[in-house]
């Protein structure tokens, strides 16, 4: 193992910070459902932010179905299937948000940084929403935290820091630690871990409801490459 130079870890959401596809969640989990288990989909817990082992949990439990871990995986395979059937069609049924493509682009031309994931989504699905868009690129999906680890999004920030580590053969320190998301989930994983929490507002929460929740900034969205330089690595 060869250590490397770092001074920056991005962990990036997915949803609604670098690519749209709203409405495919919903439609996704009432078809997994309906696969996995014959019971239709007639409501959805919150899906804003959340892990997909919460929201699988919740949406079992809501349909009154016992969310043990043989089911939860039976779902996500399910899940999976979907992600992976849509292809090329992906393309057709969201968006690359603006400024994502030229951001990820511009951090990987930074000697020292290391961006990857911290994503409520499924690694397969992470791959699969990014690649239809072509964001994947500069994008360390190993190192990733995804929402199979736990129901609780904070714990997703420190499985990415260690396994960011112990690959690159360096520490990373919460200071150095950059979380962007678009939800005050996003931004309480940051705090949690005593990183800095960059939110965007390009979901369903406003720049004043990123701003009470603790981010230290927040960004209209990353068409502006200079702020988000600015936000990520400092002035």
């Amino acid at each position: 193992m060869t250590a490397t130079r770092t001074h920056r870890l991005v962990l990036w959401d997915i949803d609604h910070t670098l690519v749209d596809y709203t409405g495919i969640g919903s439609s996704w989990y009432a078809a997994a459902l309906a696969s996995a288990t014959g019971t239709q989909l007639h409501t959805h817990p919150d899906f804003g932010g959340r892990t997909e082992r919460a929201i699988t949990t919740d949406v079992l439990a809501l349909h009154g179905i016992k969310p043990d871990e043989e089911t939860i995986q039976r779902l996500w395979q399910e899940l999976i299937a979907l992600a992976e059937r849509a292809g090329t069609r992906l393309r057709d049924e969201g968006r690359a948000l603006d400024g994502a493509a030229a951001a990820l682009a511009d951090f990987a031309g930074h000697d020292g940084v290391v961006q990857t994931l911290v994503t409520g989504n499924l690694p397969e699905i992470s791959l699969h929403k990014l690649a239809a868009f072509g964001l994947e690129e500069h994008l360390d999906l190993e190192i990733g935290g995804y929402g199979s680890l736990s129901a609780h999004r904070p714990d997703l920030v420190p499985h990415a820091v260690d396994a960011a580590a112990a690959k690159h053969g360096t520490s990373f320190p919460a200071e150095a630690v950059v979380v962007i998301g678009d939800t005050p989930n996003d931004v309480e994983a940051a705090l949690d871990h005593g990183a800095v929490a960059v939110a965007v507002a390009t979901g369903r929460y406003s720049a004043g409801q990123l701003a009470d929740a603790g981010a230290h900034t927040v960004l209209p969205d990353l068409a502006d490459l200079a702020a988000v330089r600015t936000a990520v690595l400092g002035g």
